[in-house]
């Protein structure tokens, strides 16, 4: 709502009232940045703030967890059980993996996305995230929500590899995929 108030050129932020475009806004984020992104669509499309347009979202690495095991989280209870206790440490008032703000899929408003397009970045070696991300996209489609997801996949590489490897061929691709999607 904040964003949208620059809108019309009179927000306090000048850099936002010079230079956003504000039909073709984008949210992006890696790893639970991907579940703030997707949460702030779903929050879009249910309230439809005036003064922008979100066009797109790109989940890049994003773990939608859940108490239900997804793909090799069958595989890997220790890394499954972690990320649940980390979760309950990062959000105390959680009700545990199913809470929709982590496990996107219980939120009763999954397919309200207030976008037409989203990216779901996975990496191959990025233990069940990859899977989570790859699950996310087969739900999307069959939510009814009505947009395009498409998906990219860094071969051989480990969550969020283009923040430690910026320069490499795939972090380099990616960006290029990225800004391809918003463009």
């Amino acid at each position: 709502m904040w964003v949208a108030a620059h809108s019309k050129g009179g927000g306090p932020e000048v850099w936002l009232n010079d230079y956003v475009d504000f039909e073709r806004v984008f949210f992006a984020g890696d790893s639970a940045g991907g579940n703030i992104a997707h949460n702030m669509a779903i929050r879009v499309g249910l309230e439809k703030p005036h003064g922008f347009k979100l066009v797109g979202i790109a989940v890049i690495h994003t773990y939608f967890a859940g108490k239900e095991p997804i793909g090799s989280e069958y595989d890997n209870v220790i890394a499954k059980a972690t990320c649940d206790k980390l979760w309950l440490f990062v959000c105390l008032t959680s009700s545990g993996s199913d809470d929709p703000w982590i496990n996107s899929f219980m939120n009763p408003n999954f397919s309200k996305l207030g976008c037409d397009k989203v990216l779901v970045c996975v990496a191959e070696k990025d233990m069940f995230i990859r899977d989570s991300g790859l699950y996310y996209k087969e739900e999307l489609e069959k939510s009814g929500w009505g947009g395009v997801v498409e998906v990219m996949e860094a071969e051989g590489e480990n969550h969020v590899f283009h923040l430690y490897n910026p320069t490499c061929d795939n972090a380099v691709a990616m960006l290029k995929r990225l800004a391809a999607f918003m463009n």
